[in-house]
């Protein structure tokens, strides 16, 4: 070391004339010179036999960090990183190496320096290596180089690089004659350097474990409060930054530490804020699955409980509530995983206990001197507490708490209709009335969820009649507005639409769980007709038909009415005739809108299910749906709609074919292009098979007889057996397959004489009529399969039964084939028999038309020429025969002489197209006796044609 100090000295005293030519050169001597230090520095510190001599150490540290002023070059960091870690280890019994560490660090938080554009890609791992180190140095127990590491990872996400190097370059002065020092050098150097960006640093750093280490470095801050809450801001900042450092921070369990150290004392007041933060950057930008599993411990529960309590308590700053309803939203977050101990840790409880507040008096001390102010915050909080009811509703152990601090009291007093003015005067304290808008609908969503789990106390409570008089107001025109400034109040905006949209939901919920005395008592009340007036009064409003909001609220009241009087045919009487008329008008619309995006689906579907539900089954309502055209309405809709619908008509179909006045209406119905209802089923029958790719040729026939019906997915199936819970694909295919409804409703209709059908469709009538044998048959093969795939052999008996079975379903196939080639070879017959009698007619038009042409050209002949006009003549005397002359004068011969009346034209070509009407009178021979002419009318004939 001494040779190397001696030979600094030397390169001191030397006067250099540097030239541009020589420029280069010097660079690379100057920087080979830098990296050779570097080396040296790193032996000096750990070789032994000089690992003892401080003040070198320190004298050399000194010069090098000055020279490392703007920054360190990048392909210096693994030296720096070795030198850092010797230092700190230096450091725990020597306090002299800590300022120089202090230093060090501080010139960490500066930009590196890079010398070619390509160091950022050579050096990225030396650059996250090193970030990594730095962490490791929160180990040195001193406060200042801890404080300093903190300073400078928080300065990497405003680092500005220094003002001489913002241009990446430096402009060089003129060359010029001086003695140039070692740090002179040094200097020249870096003005060919150029700082990363401070992205550059940013990115690798989420490469690194820095975030990691950091916060593994929190348990050894017990005794130093102000660096445990700059680490806390710090560790804020970065799990706000990135993904992958909140990923780094839960892999060492950062969620857990943060919660447990939250309720340390802490005189600035920020700790807690900060955990806070931290733990809502975790849930946002890391995996919340992993945060709540370490929140769900019971340290992180009562650590949870402990703040939220003490925030509420002691909470009177804005910035404070926020902070309490932010440890609020935590905890709801946390109610939603299953293994969380909120109830065994009595939080749950407590909890519960606030949200009747202050509609209810409460024993526990907390809730008994609590005082709200009745502000937007504390708005926010009872809002949370009613959406963590809902959460915890899953478990059974919430719904006992429920009953025992008496949430459904609670809930019902806050959907009371709005008082009067004069009455929300009178009460000492009370929410706004938008507040109050608020409160009530966020208490109806959480009785959708809550009530039909409780329906024994909603019912002792009186929760039915709470909500009809809730919808009577909702019904009744007043001077009301609602300001719709809630997340449940969308679309409710002026009017009280939202409150009925949420007061039906409840009511839904509450008939659709079955249960006969909640049924039976809102029946007794008379909601049947009330739905139903309701239903028809929002049809009358012509808005409410492009309004999502009206479009669910009347497709929920259907759903309403159909669980009321599903089972029960006194009700379906209640339903009657106002019912039939109201489904009647809906099914008029059609299916026109059902893409719209509006909900028209869903109300199509429900208007189908109010006819499966309140009209089938009895017969004075069917015979009034049939009288006004239902099932005409029922064949229209399941001729316009699409397929997800047709399964619901088909049913409803079928079901009204046990009345057998429905079965003349189905078959006289025919759409706009006067197609049979018999046609649109097996069109139907068709389409579900082309869907399901079974096996047909092109004619609709079958083609593999063991395989009549099976389609493509069941034999591409390799399961090799069934669950015993789990139907197989055959019985599966009868509840929500089309065939098996379209097969029942033509087992009402019957198989012969039905109207519309051509050979195409007949071939598949032939399908359609033995589709229970194939799918006897098709269950059996499964069973036989079944047991052969699990090795289960029949007894011979039984082996000769299904063998058998599956012969005759062979056998059936066949003779359909057969039947169907019969169908189709006497269609081809048909086919040429028609066009035989085509050709046939063809012919006669072609002779006719020889013919006509013939007499036309005959009759010009005689017409334009003397000659042939005297040819035809003699041929007609010489072709009469001769009568003799006895004979002539013995027999008394009567003449006619024809007189033209009129002449007119047809449309047939030739002289067929000439009509002449003549008029003729009788004479006498010269030997018969004179009669007068009155004695002898005349007699006139009919209009005759030339053709005649």
């Amino acid at each position: 070391m001494d040779s190397g100090r001696v030979l600094h000295r030397r390169k001191a005293d030397l006067t250099v004339t540097r030239s541009r030519a020589s420029g280069e050169t010097q660079h690379i001597q100057e920087v080979c010179a830098k990296s050779l230090e570097l080396s040296k520095v790193i032996r000096l510190l750990e070789d032994p036999l000089t690992a003892n001599l401080k003040e070198r150490h320190l004298f050399v540290l000194k010069k090098l960090l000055k020279r490392s002023q703007i920054g360190f070059l990048l392909k210096d960091l693994t030296g720096i990183t070795k030198i850092l870690n010797v230092c700190a280890e230096k450091a725990k019994d020597h306090p002299e190496y800590v300022p120089m560490l202090c230093e060090a660090i501080k010139i960490c938080s500066l930009p590196f320096l890079k010398e070619k554009s390509s160091d950022e890609l050579n050096y990225a791992q030396d650059v996250v290596e090193f970030l990594s180190h730095m962490g490791c140095l929160m180990r040195v127990s001193d406060a200042e180089v801890r404080q300093q590491i903190v300073e400078c990872v928080k300065s990497f996400f405003s680092c500005v690089a220094p003002k001489q190097l913002l241009d990446g370059t430096v402009r060089h002065t003129k060359p010029k004659t001086r003695t140039l020092s070692s740090d002179n050098r040094f200097s020249r150097l870096s003005l060919r350097l150029q700082p990363t960006s401070p992205g550059y640093r940013l990115q690798l750093l989420e490469r690194s474990d820095l975030a990691q280490t950091m916060l593994l470095s929190m348990a050894a801050l017990e005794n130093q409060s102000t660096i445990k809450l700059q680490l806390l801001q710090t560790l804020q900042i970065l799990s706000s930054s990135s993904d992958m450092n909140c990923a780094l921070m839960l892999k060492a369990r950062g969620a857990e530490t943060i919660c447990l150290h939250m309720n340390e004392p802490d005189p600035s007041g920020q700790v807690l804020f900060c955990s806070s933060e931290i733990l809502w950057n975790l849930l946002e930008r890391g995996e919340k699955e992993e945060v709540t599993a370490q929140l769900s411990s019971m340290e992180c529960v009562v650590s949870l409980k402990e703040a939220f309590f003490y925030q509420l308590m002691n909470s009177s700053r804005n910035s404070d509530l926020q902070l309490r309803n932010d440890l609020l939203v935590i905890t709801t977050l946390l109610a939603d995983n299953p293994n969380s101990l909120l109830i065994e840790s009595l939080f749950a409880k407590q909890l519960i206990g606030l949200a009747t507040f202050p509609e209810l008096k409460n024993q526990h001390p907390m809730v008994r001197n609590l005082k709200l102010n009745f502000g937007n915050e504390d708005l926010k909080m009872k809002k949370l507490l009613l959406n963590l009811l809902v959460l915890m509703s899953k478990d059974l152990t919430a719904l006992q708490l429920y009953k025992e601090s008496q949430v459904m009291v609670s809930l019902l007093m806050l959907i009371k209709p709005p008082s009067s003015p004069s009455e929300r005067r009178s009460s000492s304290r009370h929410w706004s009335p938008v507040q109050q808008e608020e409160l009530m609908l966020q208490a109806l969503a959480t009785l959708v969820t809550i009530a039909p789990l409780m329906l024994d106390q909603f019912l002792s409570c009186q929760g039915n009649a709470c909500l009809l008089i809730l919808l009577d107001w909702c019904i009744t025109q007043d001077s009301y507005f609602g300001q719709g400034q809630s997340f449940h109040s969308t679309g409710g905006r002026g009017s009280k639409k939202a409150q009925m949209r949420h007061c039906v939901r409840v009511l839904r919920s509450v008939t659709s769980s079955g249960e006969e005395s909640v049924i039976r008592d809102l029946c007794d009340q008379g909601l049947i007709s009330q739905l139903l007036g309701i239903l028809m009064q929002m049809e009358a409003s012509p808005d409410d038909e492009e309004d999502v909001i009206a479009v669910e609220i009347k497709s929920d009241l259907q759903l309403i009415l159909s669980a009321l009087c599903e089972s029960d045919m006194h009700r379906k009487e209640l339903f009657g005739s106002e019912g039939v008329e109201m489904t009647v008008h809906f099914l008029k619309k059609g299916s026109d809108k059902f893409y719209s995006g509006l909900g028209h689906n869903n109300l199509i579907l429900s208007t189908v299910d109010c006819v499966w539900s309140c009209i089938v089954g009895c017969y004075t309502t069917e015979d009034y749906f049939l009288a006004k055209e239902g099932v005409f309405l029922l064949l229209d809709l399941l001729n316009s709609s699409p397929r997800c619908v047709y399964c619901n008509v088909l049913s409803t179909l079928l079901e009204l074919c046990d009345n057998p006045n429905t079965l003349s209406h189905i078959l006289s119905w025919r759409d706009h292009s006067g197609q049979t209802a018999p046609r649109l089923l097996l069109q139907l029958w068709k389409e579900e098979e082309e869907e399901f790719k079974v096996s047909r040729n092109r004619h609709g026939a079958i083609t593999d007889p063991q395989r009549p019906i099976l389609m493509g997915h069941q034999q591409e199936d390799t399961q090799p057996s069934f669950p015993a819970n789990a139907p197989s694909a055959a019985v599966l295919e009868l509840s929500e397959g089309l065939r098996s409804k379209i097969y029942s409703i033509f087992s009402k209709l019957g198989f012969q004489d039905l109207p519309g059908l051509s050979t195409q469709h007949y071939v598949t009538l032939s399908i359609v009529r033995r589709y229970l044998d194939f799918k006897v048959g098709e269950v059996w093969d499964e069973i036989s399969r079944e047991l052969s795939v699990d090795g289960v052999r029949p007894v011979t008996p039984d082996e000769e039964a299904l063998d058998t079975i599956c012969k005759i379903s062979g056998d059936t196939a066949r003779r359909v084939i057969v039947e169907q080639s019969s169908i189709l070879e006497k269609r081809e017959k048909e086919e040429l028999s028609e066009e035989d009698l085509m050709y046939s007619e063809m012919k006669s038009h072609m002779k006719q038309r020889e013919l006509t042409a013939k007499s036309w050209d005959s009759y010009v002949s005689k017409t334009s020429n003397y000659e042939t006009l005297k040819e035809v003549k003699a041929q007609r005397e010489s072709s009469r025969p001769k009568s003799k002359p006895e004979e002539a004068t013995g027999r008394l011969t009567e003449h006619f002489i024809g007189r033209v009346m009129s002449v007119g034209t047809t449309d047939a070509p030739g002289p067929a197209g000439v009509k002449v009407t003549l008029a003729r009178a009788p004479i006498r021979s010269a030997g018969q006796d004179r009669v007068g002419p009155a004695g002898q009318d005349h007699k006139h004939f009919s209009t005759v044609s030339t053709k005649d």
